[in-house]
């Protein structure tokens, strides 16, 4: 198993890179998923003073032959933030492996099994919309990459492509905890639509179903809106 290390606009210490690597003790992780492939170790920092506590973000991600495992924490400095995540992961990784122990004492094949063909689903931001249409909406407009941008500067724009194999409420509801995201983008399996699970309010979710109308014309609109609801 790999582990990789980068820095997202900002330089990553060799000491650092050593230190991630005594963290994530890589045969406990391997006993609790030993289908792990990679894990992925990126780190970011916040150059705002305002949120000095916070600065330091380290994101680790989980790749295996089941469903991607997500963790990630902000703290003031990346040593504390890269502990704060490797908790949360190793919580996950626990989690994950109750359920698979549970399911196959019941007969039933494990999550990680039955997802080998999902490496992963689209990504949403904190507005519940695909990160390709993040843009703001002023004048001037600007081209980037494909997307067509309105407005000044600074900007980042991250575009995702993920192929996704039709899955259960169920099953979707168990990966968007597995990433921990508050919203979750899947292809259902039994209408084979554009789907949404989102956490509500404590363990209360929400799904929306996004049905295409041959009859609608461009002005029509999208399914944009609160998810709250």
């Amino acid at each position: 198993m790999d582990i990789v290390v980068k820095g997202r606009k900002t330089e990553v210490p060799e000491r650092f890179r050593k230190h991630v690597a005594e963290k994530l003790k890589l045969d406990k992780i391997q006993k609790l998923d030993g289908k792990v492939i990679s894990l992925d170790v990126e780190v970011s920092k916040e150059h705002n003073p305002r949120q000095a506590d916070r600065s330091d973000r380290v994101e680790i991600t989980l790749h295996s032959r089941g469903p991607v495992i997500r963790a990630e924490a902000a703290a003031g400095d990346p040593y504390a933030a890269l502990d704060l995540a490797t908790g949360k992961l190793e919580a996950r990784l626990r989690k994950q492996h109750d359920k698979r122990h549970n399911r196959r004492g019941n007969g039933r094949i494990s999550a990680s099994e039955v997802a080998d063909v999902v490496p992963g689903v689209a990504e949403l931001n904190a507005n519940g919309r695909p990160l390709t249409e993040e843009a703001p909406q002023s004048i001037p407009t600007t081209m980037i990459g494909s997307l067509e941008v309105q407005g000044e500067g600074p900007l980042v724009v991250r575009e995702k492509i993920h192929t996704a194999a039709p899955m259960t409420l169920d099953q979707a509801l168990y990966e968007m905890e597995l990433v921990g995201h508050d919203f979750y983008l899947f292809v259902d399996s039994e209408t084979k639509h554009p789907s949404v699970v989102y956490r509500r309010h404590a363990y209360d979710y929400g799904v929306i179903h996004l049905e295409s109308d041959p009859l609608a014309g461009s002005e029509a609109g999208g399914a944009g809106g609160a998810l709250g609801g």
